[in-house]
């Protein structure tokens, strides 16, 4: 079952087409991740399916509705978005911008309530966030800046979670511990996620489902074991690279060639160079 599905999907900025003719189904409970080079449209579809920006032509479904004919309030329920790099107000603390989270649900005559109340305080526990609460969140870390605002996509308590390269500009602790986050949201709590990633070996470890992104259509989609080969990173990514499997996670793990130290005798004779020994 697909929790999003476009048909002839076609997207653009002006005259210049970014998305053409795209038909894709994104699967109901799982984490999906799109990749692809710079430019290629990943964030651009990712937007769209968000409804931030209106469609050339075609239709994106959600949960079998036409997205477009659906109200802002709706859509709110049921998908929530967290573009890249969102910047709050000065001042504004963890707890306040988590609470911007319930706006779908207020209205002149339902107020804040319990449900409401509740929803918040367990997108700051599900996030590790309760601690921060009464922090601004322009004095926290990166890792902890983009914990508040997945909770702030948590307390919206829909479905459907989309990122916009939610791991960008952090270092490795922080980017494992958001996508361990993440993870843990779709195995306990069945959340559907769509993200793009940069990192293909990430995408690799973390996706249930991948969608490689080319001029402009979709170039290969499956599970990441099935989609990832020397050939498609050299079609995609325009770059040479070996393919093997995560000694941990078993998963494909990506290894691009060019310039650097080769500490391995074989492949430094190879490239006619002396290998740096280690004692």
């Amino acid at each position: 079952m697909s929790a999003i599905r476009t048909e002839s999907l076609t997207l653009s900025y002006g005259d210049s087409i970014i998305i053409n003719e795209l038909d894709l189904q994104i699967p109901k409970g799982e984490i999906t991740v799109f990749i692809g080079g710079n430019g290629c449209g990943k964030s651009t579809l990712l937007r769209s399916i968000a409804r931030l920006l209106k469609p050339q032509k075609g239709s994106i479904l959600l949960e079998g509705n036409a997205i477009a004919k659906l109200p802002t309030k709706e859509v709110a329920k049921q998908l929530a978005i967290l573009p890249q790099g969102p910047v709050a107000p000065e001042g504004l603390t963890v707890l306040q911008l988590v609470k911007q989270g319930r706006y779908p649900y207020q209205s002149w005559l339902k107020q804040w309530s319990e449900e409401d109340e509740k929803a918040v305080r367990n997108a700051l526990e599900s996030t590790r966030m309760t601690e921060f609460a009464e922090r601004p969140v322009d004095s926290l870390s990166g890792g902890q800046r983009q914990r508040a605002w997945i909770a702030m996509t948590l307390a919206q308590e829909t479905d459907i979670i989309l990122l916009d390269e939610p791991t960008t500009y952090l270092d490795m602790t922080h980017q494992i511990e958001i996508l361990d986050l993440l993870f843990e949201l779709n195995e306990k709590e069945q959340r559907t996620v769509v993200m793009v990633l940069h990192d293909l070996n990430l995408a690799c470890r973390y996706a249930h489902y991948l969608v490689a992104i080319k001029d402009k259509q979709i170039y290969a989609q499956g599970k990441p074991e099935d989609v990832i080969s020397c050939q498609v990173v050299r079609d995609v990514f325009d770059v040479n690279c070996e393919v093997t499997q995560d000694p941990i996670f078993g998963t494909p793990l990506c290894i691009p060639h060019g310039k650097g130290r080769c500490i391995l005798p074989q492949l430094g004779e190879a490239n006619g160079k002396e290998p740096v020994t280690t004692s």
